[in-house]
């Protein structure tokens, strides 16, 4: 059953059961307060003989005509004949008995042999008893036309709270369904863009609002998942062809070692060969363990790091492994950075390795440290050959080896790039490449700055 159905019945019933309480209350208390000022005419006429019987039917007789209370007077004999003095409106359709007169001699009464009346006696001297009885034909038709009015008000109440269940609840309702529709469309995969408008009352705001909310985040947890889908596909792809060269390469040295006669330098040779070959797997499955690291620490728990004093420590190595190099740096004093020490050092480290690795041995380079609007800028150039013109128009992620055989010449990974950009992005900042001033490569961190800490207090950053 839909929900305006059973609201509108919940309301058309309480609306109907309160209006059928209401009228029963008003027709009982009318008929009860009809009934008193019978009762309390009967009382009235058959008290004014108390006490002298023998004057009571008159002293009856003269209370009924001087008030003009509408009952009728039965004189009942000892010998059960009953006279009538005097009749009302409506006469009684039958004859009270000697038992009805003796039972009602102290309260007034109703009986099956005089139906629709009620009467009380008192006693007329000589055996004899005067029955006073009043009609409550005229009552009970009253409490009818009561209670069709009753009736008529409780369906008029029922038509109305049907009207103002649809006035109120239409909105909501056709806000429900749009709801539902947008849910099912969601649910077939189709564009969820498209959200229900506002609705007006505060459930339906907060309903809609939590729908969006989690709409955002099936979309962002099937982002996550996608991404995480195309870097599986990738990093399988990529760790198949890195290690498949040194692979083929010990196979085919070892298929060399295993021949008869082979000669000792042959087998300095390719027992030399096997080694890089190993070295270099070893170095490639480090990186990718470190990516892999690197990529589910950005919950971890940082703390602030000497950016300026870690890159100032990496220079000055550099220039001592580098003596013949020109190397020029501009570094700005007591900049920190949150994240931790060992990816702020191989960050730095990478960077200038690749020069070391990629570029001739008296290729110039440039290394600036600026800080502007609580992030820090590290540009670093180098007087290199570059990269092909193409790779700067894409983003320099996800273990792209921009040219092979340099690496395999140099003995790296060729993930030296992947690497920097996932502890960039760990550490909340952006990388980008594009060709240097000084013929070369540019690479330009931006990181976020923090405090240094304060002497004493605990520097870790939540």
């Amino acid at each position: 059953m839909k929900l305006s159905v059973r609201l509108t019945i919940l309301l058309v019933t309480v609306t109907v059961v309160m209006a059928l309480v209401v009228g029963y209350f008003a027709v009982d208390y009318s008929t009860q307060s009809q009934y008193a000022v019978i009762n309390a005419e009967i009382d009235a006429v058959a008290s004014s003989g108390a006490g002298h019987p023998i004057a009571a039917l008159t002293d009856a007789n003269y209370v009924v005509q001087s008030n003009s209370y509408d009952v009728t007077l039965d004189l009942v004999d000892e010998s059960g004949s009953v006279t009538q003095v005097s009749a009302a409106g409506v006469p009684l359709t039958g004859k009270p008995t000697l038992t009805d007169a003796r039972h009602s001699l102290s309260a007034i009464r109703t009986t099956r042999d005089l139906p629709g009346f009620r009467y009380r006696s008192e006693s007329a001297g000589g055996g004899a008893y005067l029955v006073v009885a009043a009609s409550t034909s005229a009552i009970s038709q009253a409490a009818h036309r009561l209670e069709e009015k009753v009736a008529l008000v409780g369906l008029l109440a029922a038509l109305l709270s049907i009207a103002v269940a649809y006035l109120f609840t239409s909105r909501d309702i056709r806000s429900v369904r749009r709801l539902i529709d947008f849910a099912g469309d969601i649910a077939y995969g189709e564009d969820a863009s498209n959200f229900p408008p506002e609705p007006g009352s505060r459930e339906m705001r907060e309903l809609r609002s939590s729908l969006v909310t989690m709409v955002g985040s099936l979309h962002r947890a099937l982002d996550t998942e996608r991404r995480a889908s195309r870097e599986m596909q990738r990093f399988i792809g990529d760790a198949s062809h890195e290690l498949r060269t040194p692979l083929t390469v010990i196979k085919g040295y070892s298929e060399i070692l295993e021949r008869p006669g082979l000669d000792n330098e042959m087998r300095h040779r390719a027992l030399e060969r096997v080694r890089r070959e190993v070295l270099r797997m070893d170095a490639l499955v480090t990186d990718l363990l470190f990516l892999t690291e690197v990529r589910e620490a950005a919950s971890l728990t940082t703390s602030a790091v000497p950016f300026s004093d870690s890159l100032s420590d990496a220079l000055s190595n550099f220039r001592v492994d580098h003596p013949e190099r020109p190397l020029t740096a501009r570094v700005v004093d007591n900049v920190w950075v949150a994240g931790r020490a060992e990816y702020v050092e191989r960050l730095i480290n990478n960077s200038l390795s690749n020069i070391a690795r990629h570029t001739p041995v008296d290729a110039p380079v440039d290394v600036v440290l600026e800080v502007d609007n609580g992030r820090a800028t590290v540009t670093v150039d180098d007087g290199g050959p570059g990269l092909p013109p193409e790779v700067y128009e894409h983003d320099a992620r996800q273990f792209q080896r921009f040219d092979p055989a340099r690496s395999r010449e140099s003995g790296g990974t060729g993930l030296g790039m992947s690497i920097m950009s996932d502890i960039v992005q760990t550490l909340h900042g952006t990388m980008t490449v594009a060709p240097s001033p000084l013929g070369g490569l540019r690479l330009c961190f931006v990181l976020p700055t923090t405090l240094a800490p304060v002497d004493g207090e605990n520097d870790v950053l939540t």
